[in-house]
Formats: C-alpha cells, structure tokens, sequence
C-alpha cells in the first residue's frame, strides 16, 4: 500500500514540476495556459489520490469520510479549471493579445 501512496505522490509531483517548467518555457499567454490547466488537474488527482490511499490504512469509517472528501476536492478542480481557464483565454481574446506566431521573437 505504501508503494502506491509514494508511486501517486511521485507522479503528482513529476505533473506540478513539469507543469511549472511548462509555464516557464511557453512563448505566449495562450499556450502557458495549457500547461497550467493540466499542472493542477492531473497534480492534485494524482496527489490527492497518494494522500486518500495513505489515509485508508485501517479502514475506518472515519477514514473513509475524510477520503471521499478528498476525492470531492478533485471533483470539484474538475469541475472548475476548465471553466477557469476558458474565462482567462476570453479575457485575454477581449483585451486584445495577440498569438504567438514564428516571426515573433520570444
């Protein structure tokens, strides 16, 4: 059971690292919001499901409650990232910024 804890902890980590080096490296507003949505989604699934796992070691029900509230967390990151970031990309559209195209320099 812990080697899945630490495997879920690992993967959740290696997604906010890469994620972040992914905002760092991205030419344009537009395209460091794609790693930015995929940074807290899959991170927090990944991590939160290390955590859920490492809480249900004797099976209680009280551990089994807090579990389902952690996985209610994800659901809820699920729900509003995508909504998020569409309203970031329209209120960038709305201001006016441009695309990052070959002929810009970074």
């Amino acid at each position: 059971m812990n080697f899945f804890v630490l495997l879920f902890l690992i993967i959740g980590l290696v997604f906010f690292t890469g994620g972040a080096v992914g905002i760092i490296r991205m030419p344009d507003f537009y395209s460091r919001l794609h790693p930015a949505g995929k940074l807290d989604t899959l991170g927090i699934l990944a991590m939160v499901l290390g955590f859920a796992l490492f809480n249900l070691k004797t099976f209680s029900i009280s551990e089994l409650l807090l579990s389902i509230k952690m996985l209610l967390i994800v659901f809820f990151v699920f729900l509003s990232s995508p909504t998020a970031t569409h309203s970031i990309v329209d209120a960038g559209i709305r201001a006016g910024l441009r695309h990052w195209t070959k002929e810009d320099k970074r």
